[in-house]
């Protein structure tokens, strides 16, 4: 089994609006609610590809119920952990002004919240996948993942990190089955732009070096890379189409390689299934259908 953890889970109100104008009423022409969090949208995803999985997290308040209703109005497994302080955020994107968005908070989760999710995943065993995803609440400190991994170690769980910075540093000690930074994300690590695939590949090497046995490289229009832990340097570029919507491509990704590595255990092959999914989320204006990744799988250059 598949399990999701999103330490944050968000209602993502979307707009549409015909400018946008600083100190003025601004009124919308277009508007989406959805649940979101990196972990739950890998959980979507995951599910529309027929990979079934289990969503773990947190909510709280009324926005937090609506979340539960809408993961379950999907058809998704989830088993969240409910707190009492504070609400689940909500998280405005503007549309139509790509990167533009006001993210909350979140909710406070106390030590007592934290104990129940590792009970939850003390359940876990040989076979199983642990996906940790997404940034954490100011409540938690940087090392909880690693705090999971160190709790978790020796029980054949493959673990796959989509964190930044310290929440991902903090896990390679322990040998994950595969990470996905951005090219952004990982020039950030350490201090260098890359702008090409050629570029990336040094310095996911390094991350392999560190404990990564898989480094994933999401690079937007530029495509992606994978090293394998066989050696294996992978690269395809973007496939071709109009980007409709950013938000949640690269949670496609990573459930994309997943389900493809889940059904051949080939790594060229989940390679191309993350990016098929990565772009057919950003070419749809909801996260990708099983239809949709195979129409872009198929478009792919041999």
């Amino acid at each position: 089994m598949i399990y999701t953890v999103t330490f944050n889970p968000s209602l993502d109100y979307i707009v549409s609006m015909n400018g946008f104008k600083m100190g003025m009423t601004n009124r919308t022409t277009g508007e989406q609610i959805f649940p979101g969090g990196k972990g739950i949208n890998v959980s979507i995803v995951l599910s529309n590809l027929g990979i079934r999985n289990t969503a773990l997290g947190f909510t709280a308040g009324f926005t937090g119920e609506q979340i539960e209703k809408e993961v379950r109005n999907m058809g998704l497994l989830a088993d969240f952990i409910r707190v009492g302080n504070g609400i689940s955020r909500i998280n405005v994107k503007l549309k139509d002004y790509d990167g533009t968005e006001i993210n909350g908070m979140g909710p406070e989760i106390d030590d007592t919240s934290v104990g129940q999710l590792f009970e939850k995943l003390e359940r876990l065993g040989d076979g199983d996948v642990l996906v940790l995803a997404g940034s954490i609440p100011k409540c938690l400190p940087d090392s909880i993942y690693s705090d999971i991994l160190e709790r978790l170690q020796g029980r054949g769980i493959r673990f796959v990190i989509d964190a930044t910075k310290d929440l991902l540093m903090n896990v390679l000690q322990y040998r994950p089955f595969f990470v996905k930074p951005n090219n952004h994300e990982l020039g950030e690590i350490f201090g260098v732009t890359l702008q090409t695939r050629e570029e990336v590949v040094p310095y996911a090497k390094k991350l392999q070096e560190k404990g990564a046995r898989n480094v994933l490289v999401s690079m937007a229009g530029q495509g992606a890379v994978l090293l394998d832990e066989a050696g294996g340097v992978h690269m395809l570029a973007a496939p071709k189409g109009k980007l409709v919507n950013a938000v949640g491509a690269g949670d496609s990704m990573v459930a994309g390689f997943l389900a493809g590595w889940t059904e051949k255990q080939d790594y060229e092959y989940a390679f191309r299934m993350g990016i098929s999914a990565g772009s057919a989320s950003a070419f749809s204006e909801m996260l990708a259908t099983g239809k949709e990744v195979e129409q872009v799988f198929a478009s792919l250059e041999n």
